[in-house]
């Protein structure tokens, strides 16, 4: 019985996406809710499952195709028989002619194209892929059919060289002002001169959205930014004389993180309007604590949410961060992990970044960065000069609904927090 892999739905308001890896072959078995393939939307990268166990039978849609949601991408063959089948041949298209006879169908496409392993040279029925402008040129010039050259999504130098190779016959080299004029570019393309040392990689639909999304805030907002600096000395020590029982008590390590969700969370109670957003001419105010902590993964920048963050205890916060950033690494995260976020926390310390502005998550008024610990010079008690960990700390906000002294007063806040952790709620 053949199964129809969909894509599926990506949140409100995404009705496109793009088909990622696809991470089966035609003719792999295949088991029940095992990924097939990754779909790419504007906002995250999801791995769509298999239904049943089976046997991918048909790729209709190749890694980097533009595709709507519910559009059918593929085929699986369903049953234990089909997937345990060990006379299975892998299913193949016959070599294209130099002159292939038009298609019956105009309208239909079927896309073969999945590896080079499995398919030796693949049609394409609804017309060739894209190509580079040079490469569009090459073909002119050596009378090829760009039909019958083969490749993937997009016609690389490679597939045009291997078919003059295959031809038997050396592309000609004609004058600069015989050349026949390159093929037009397509509406979806973009003219990008290119050179031996150059390559033009599409965008990703998450990093397109990321781009947007950052002009947006840039745009929209009145951003301002303001900083501070912590002692981390009693933290460290903290983590040293507990961190061992708290990793043998619930499973998982006390990092710095939960003590700056912690820390924001106070804050944010004692200055609700960097909780708040502007809605038309509104400002919303938000009675919960949805904390979303920037991580990178396997395709960009995500920010999951920690939800009702004030009800976690630091355990429960370090397992839900760890699980959160395991998710965007192996590209399974959904949209539900991305949305609701009231307030964000970007740590570019450990990257090793000293000091930085971080830009705010639309619709959101504040982000705080943190930085990396650096050992400084300060001066103590007395007036005597000691070596401390110290770490950069920013704020940026909107200027249209938090005032400079809600700002500055907001991180003094987390400052007291974690340089007396003491007074937040610590398990062990």
């Amino acid at each position: 019985m053949a199964i129809e892999l969909r894509v599926p739905a990506l949140g409100e308001s995404i009705t496109q996406a793009m088909v990622g890896a696809w991470l089966k072959k035609e003719g792999d078995e295949v088991q029940a809710d095992e990924p097939v393939v990754e779909v790419e939307s504007e906002k995250a990268t999801v791995a769509l499952p298999a239904p049943a166990t089976g046997v991918l039978r048909k790729i209709l849609k190749a890694s980097g195709a533009n595709v709507a949601v519910g559009e059918v991408i593929g085929e699986l063959e369903a049953g234990a028989a089909a997937a345990a089948s060990p006379t299975r041949a892998p299913l193949t298209t016959p070599a294209p002619t130099a002159n292939p006879a038009p298609t019956p169908t105009p309208n239909t496409t079927a896309n073969t194209n999945t590896t080079a392993n499995t398919i030796a040279a693949p049609t394409r029925s609804g017309g060739p892929g894209r190509a580079p402008p040079s490469v569009r040129r090459l073909m002119a010039e050596s009378g090829l059919d760009p039909v019958a050259v083969g490749g993937g999504a997009v016609v690389r130098r490679a597939d045009v060289e291997r078919a003059i190779a295959a031809r038997g016959a050396p592309a000609p080299v004609q004058a600069p002002g015989l050349r026949e004029p390159a093929a037009p570019v397509t509406p979806v393309e973009r003219v990008v001169p290119e050179t031996p040392r150059e390559r033009v990689v599409p965008m990703t639909p998450l990093r397109r959205t990321v781009a947007r999304r950052l002009l947006e805030a840039q745009q929209s907002a009145a951003i301002l930014t303001t900083f501070n600096e912590i002692d981390l000395s009693r933290v460290l020590a903290l983590r040293e004389r507990h961190g061992e029982a708290f990793l043998q008590r619930h499973g998982v390590k006390l990092g710095f993180m939960s003590f700056f969700v912690k820390a924001s969370v106070e804050a944010l109670r004692a200055w609700p309007s960097v909780n708040a957003e502007v809605r038309g001419s509104d400002v919303v105010y938000k009675d919960h604590y949805a904390i979303g902590v920037a991580v990178g993964g396997g395709k960009g920048l995500v920010v999951p949410v920690l939800r009702d963050a004030d009800q976690l205890g630091f355990a429960e916060i370090e397992k839900r961060i760890g699980e959160l950033a395991g998710k965007a690494r192996e590209n399974r995260i959904t949209m539900q992990d991305l949305e609701g976020g009231t307030f964000t926390i970007s740590n570019g310390g450990i990257y090793g970044s000293l000091l930085s502005t971080p830009i705010l998550n639309p619709p959101q008024s504040g982000i705080l960065g943190l930085h990396k610990i650096e050992k400084r010079a300060v001066v103590g008690p007395g007036e005597t000069v000691v070596v401390r960990p110290m770490m950069y700390v920013a704020l940026s906000y909107d200027h249209r609904i938090v005032d400079g002294r809600e700002a500055v007063s907001f991180l003094v806040r987390v400052k007291e927090c974690v340089e007396d952790p003491e007074r937040m709620l610590f398990e062990v």
